[in-house]
């Protein structure tokens, strides 16, 4: 294993990071505890989840993947162990089941917080995220932003940075960061910190992967500018980029489980990784393992957060940190990057 900094701190973690969010639907709490244990043998230290896993989001599974990890916490008496990411969801109807004070009020984080240190059977968690923002803007598939769209948002950065900065001060969290945002979010938030000498945003955890690589266009520099930290989600795009479904969705697989996913479906996205299949074949490499070989060594990774249902498949996603790509490697999944340039938004 490799390992990191999150930027601005001392606090060490793989460049793998272990994500969670099919525990508590596709994965039982068994299989949820088998997973970290085999992970932290191979030297991961990180884990990532949210208040609103396991997905797809309902109410009857709200809050299982947490409480997953809580009961692991509890058994095994390892919480210094690990590094520990959650999330506080933002606005948004389907989200009514979690809290109806959603958004980053003081009084909904202040509720997030505590229910999520509740089920995960801890006293602090050591990166706090902000799931995806209050006002509307391009994520979750949507590639341009919408100009004349209504929205009741308020800024509100400073006052959020003084709610997390809070909790800090309190020991319940260490550091704080973003999810799902834009080089315009993530700059307002390092202005207010600046200004106000209030904590700074060190992370963005984004889907970042070979058919989505939008990011590279903006956000990147920012990054590296500021010194902030991006956790690539979905670098796999829910399995697509292991080849499984280049002959068709598999039956019990996330795409063929929960037909609502779609953003790695569209032709030129099919297009795309059957290009980057091929690729892989010619070199003998492991399409999956090719995958994320590409994303681990991108400079701008922290850490790459990797999922599996499976053992075997975390055995695979996590030895791609292993994984070297020639030169000639990464000019041909360049120049499909070029032909096929971003088509799962």
């Amino acid at each position: 294993m490799r390992y990191t900094k999150l930027p601005n701190t001392d606090i060490k973690v793989s460049k793998i990071c272990l994500g969670t969010m099919t525990w508590g639907q596709q994965n039982t709490e068994a299989e949820g505890h088998n997973q970290i244990e085999f992970a932290l043998e191979k030297g991961v230290n990180f884990l990532d989840t949210a208040e609103m896993y396991s997905i797809p989001g309902k109410a009857e599974t709200q809050g299982s993947t947490e409480e997953i990890i809580g009961s692991w916490f509890k058994k095994s008496g390892r919480r210094e162990d690990v590094i520990l990411a959650s999330k506080v969801v933002g606005p948004g109807d389907p989200m009514k089941h979690i809290r109806e004070n959603l958004g980053f009020s003081k009084g909904a984080i202040t509720d997030a917080l505590h229910k999520s240190l509740k089920r995960l059977q801890t006293d602090y968690i050591d990166l706090y995220q902000l799931h995806w923002p209050e006002r509307n803007t391009n994520f979750f598939g949507q590639r341009g932003y919408e100009y004349d769209k209504d929205e009741a948002w308020e800024e509100n950065f400073k006052e959020v940075l003084e709610t997390l900065d809070g909790f800090i001060k309190e020991g319940k969290i260490r550091q704080v960061g973003l999810s799902n945002e834009t080089p315009y979010g993530v700059m307002r938030f390092l202005e207010e910190s600046r200004k106000h000498d209030l904590p700074k945003m060190i992370t963005v955890q984004n889907p970042y992967n070979l058919l989505n690589r939008k990011d590279e266009i903006g956000l990147t520099e920012v990054l590296h500018r500021e010194n902030v930290g991006l956790f690539p989600y979905s670098p796999l795009g829910m399995g697509t980029l292991s080849g499984k479904h280049l002959e068709g969705i598999q039956p019990n697989s996330r795409l063929g489980l929960f037909l609502q996913y779609k953003r790695y479906s569209g032709e030129q996205a099919v297009k795309a990784t059957r290009a980057y299949s091929e690729i892989a074949k010619k070199h003998n490499l492991s399409f999956a393992q090719m995958s994320l070989a590409f994303v681990n060594t991108r400079p701008f990774v922290t850490s790459n957060i990797i999922g599996a249902t499976s053992i075997k498949q975390l055995e695979e996603n996590i030895g791609s940190i292993d994984v070297e790509l020639s030169a000639e490697v990464l000019e041909a999944i360049n120049e499909v990057h070029e032909t096929y340039p971003n088509p799962a938004p």
